[in-house]
């Protein structure tokens, strides 16, 4: 019988912050200016992180296999993108409960089962500091309708879970926190431990 595969341990060292300070303060995003030193000594005096709130993700699942998404328009990008409903956590709020709260309030779906965790990615960490916490629902079911937030315009798309291959392989689905959710489920994956 064969070890299981271990990795060896880094032998690389963190980052060193020697100064901290607000660029930009905003309750969506703010913008940090770190000044750190590098493990060679070099310091750098202007390392700019994208400080955000953690977001909570939901793949919502109907009792006949199929998944709901959300379709909007996104200014980042530029044009109207699919993507599984998702969220800001607000201070205090767990992930698994504002996962909830988004799948109602964007889709008006609801699911009587427990949530249950997929895994904790981080979008892009060389310029970002927040989680994203990916969470499946089972037996997804439309109880009420949609109420999105007031700068929300969004549709509800109920895709067959035959066909996401397909929307994947169109470019139809490219946003990385659901693709990366999706991937994982159809895999039988899900990871523990924040990311």
């Amino acid at each position: 019988m064969t070890e299981p595969f271990s990795l060896p341990p880094s032998q690389l060292e963190p980052w060193t912050l020697r100064r901290s300070q607000w660029a930009l303060e905003s309750p969506w995003c703010s913008v940090r200016r770190d000044e750190v030193e590098l493990p060679d000594g070099k310091v750098l005096d202007d390392f700019y992180l994208l400080v955000r709130p953690d977001i909570a993700l939901v793949l919502p699942v109907t009792p006949d296999d199929r998944v709901i998404f959300v379709r909007q328009f996104r200014h980042g990008a530029g044009r109207i993108l699919m993507e599984l409903p998702a969220g800001h956590i607000d201070p205090g709020e767990a992930p698994a409960v504002a996962a909830r709260r988004e799948l109602r309030e964007e889709t008006g779906y609801t699911s009587d089962l427990p949530l249950e965790p997929i895994a904790t990615i981080r979008d892009s960490p060389v310029k970002t500091t927040y989680l994203t916490h990916l969470f499946l629902a089972r037996n997804a079911i439309a109880t009420h309708a949609p109420n999105p937030d007031a700068n929300e315009d969004i549709e509800t798309i109920v895709v067959p879970r035959s066909e996401i291959a397909g929307c994947i392989q169109r470019g139809e689905i490219c946003v990385s926190g659901s693709l990366t959710a999706l991937l994982l489920w159809s895999n039988g994956i899900s990871i523990s431990g924040a990311g």
